[in-house]
């Protein structure tokens, strides 16, 4: 069963992403930038259909304006779940702009890469947040810097948290949850040594991964005075982490809530 459905939906999701680089290269240089959001959104909800991956939302995301969306991080497929309720510009490892495939689609789809351990990294990618808060847009950070099981949450790093102190601009932690056939399971996670091959291996070769997207109470909004990075920090990951240790099953579907749905149900 694994070896066929991975013959089936492979393809085809080699197939989408040649359509994403084309679009990227071809496309995006006459729809402007809100035809580019729309896009990407379009796009990364297709991408999750052929996944066999279902999405669902619960609370309330910021949906207009410039905000930064703390995130605790499971998988590559983090970055496409948020797309499809926001289109997003992620902050990301600079090792991730080097994988094949989705490297290029994460380059050309407005990522900001940060390479780590460089003197002026955090300075560069803090100047390319604040201008896409300028514009009203959604950033996207994993502040744990790295992947976990989905069970807890690693440890913040807060200085790029800085930059969302800008005035106007809202902070509000998100939590993923990662369900397999409807119970909470790192199935999907993406975590140590394993490679990108091996985990697309698992992920399109099941059935019935799901994601629900918790979209807490911002910490700090737009007009009021935001506390020091690190009290940032902190307060999203406790915020996301009481709601990541709640490992009840998958609650039942709401058709209103539901974003993205492939063959997982």
């Amino acid at each position: 069963m694994r070896l066929l459905l991975f013959a089936l939906r492979a393809p085809l999701v080699a197939l989408w992403v040649l359509c994403g680089l084309l679009t990227i290269g071809l496309v995006f240089v006459w729809v402007g930038h809100r035809g580019r959001l729309a896009l990407k959104k379009h796009w990364s909800r297709v991408l999750l259909f052929l996944c066999g991956v279902r999405t669902l939302i619960d609370g309330q995301p910021v949906a207009t304006g410039a905000v930064l969306w703390a995130v605790n991080h499971v998988s590559w497929l983090d970055i496409f779940v948020l797309n499809v309720v926001r289109p997003t510009a992620f902050v990301a490892k600079h090792e991730i702009r080097h994988w094949p495939l989705i490297g290029w689609l994460a380059a050309g789809a407005d990522t900001i890469f940060i390479e780590r351990g460089y003197r002026h990294a955090v300075q560069r990618v803090g100047q390319a947040m604040k201008l896409r808060f300028e514009r009203g847009q959604t950033v996207g950070l994993f502040p744990e810097g790295t992947t976990s099981d989905g069970f807890d949450v690693l440890s913040f790093y807060g200085n790029l948290f800085e930059p969302s102190r800008t005035p106007g601009v809202v902070v509000q932690p998100v939590a993923l949850r990662y369900y397999h056939h409807k119970q909470r399971s790192a199935y999907a996670a993406f975590v140590g040594e394993e490679t990108l091959i091996a985990n697309l291996w698992r992920v399109l070769g099941t059935t019935g991964v799901s994601v629900e997207m918790v979209f807490l109470p911002a910490v700090a909004l737009a007009d009021a005075d935001k506390p020091p990075r690190a009290e940032l920090a902190k307060l999203t990951r406790h915020a996301i982490r009481e709601t990541v240790l709640v490992k009840r099953p998958l609650p039942p579907v709401d058709e209103n809530q539901e974003t993205a749905s492939g063959s997982s149900a």
